[in-house]
């Protein structure tokens, strides 16, 4: 039964892996690993995990974030954002609670919000891909 529960929670996490290029916006109510390079814009309700290998220049709003590769843009994080040691971050931070690794390189700005800040945040992203799919037209049968 364990196996099978956890087959299920690893189908949740969406990933682009390494190799993969992506310009694009990415809406996700679970998680989301990048190990490939994007540029664009995410939002998801869960942990978003920056790899080694990836090379991202994005809006990111998300639950939880983890940060291992190359980073630009800006973060809007509801709990806990950690840039881990030999990485590299570049942009504006908005985060409840921020652990910096040694070593790791940190370039920017950064505000600590509150819980009511990020839900903000959220509630005007989630307003606007609501809206987005209202005027997408319906895949033809």
């Amino acid at each position: 039964m364990a196996k099978i529960e956890q087959a299920a929670n690893v189908n949740l996490v969406s990933r682009i892996s390494a190799g993969t290029w992506f310009k694009g916006e990415i809406i996700s109510p679970n998680d989301l690993r990048i190990d490939g390079k994007f540029e664009g814009s995410i939002f998801s309700e869960g942990k978003v995990v920056i790899g080694e290998s990836a090379e991202i220049d994005a809006r990111i709003v998300c639950a939880n974030a983890d940060v291992w590769g190359k980073t630009k843009g800006s973060f809007t994080v509801k709990d806990i954002m950690a840039i881990k040691s030999d990485c590299s971050v570049e942009g504006e931070l908005k985060v409840r609670k921020l652990i910096v690794e040694l070593g790791a390189s940190f370039n920017g700005s950064c505000k600590m919000i509150s819980e009511q800040e990020y839900e903000k945040v959220a509630a005007e992203i989630s307003g606007k891909s609501a809206t987005a799919a209202q005027t997408q037209p319906s895949p033809k049968k």
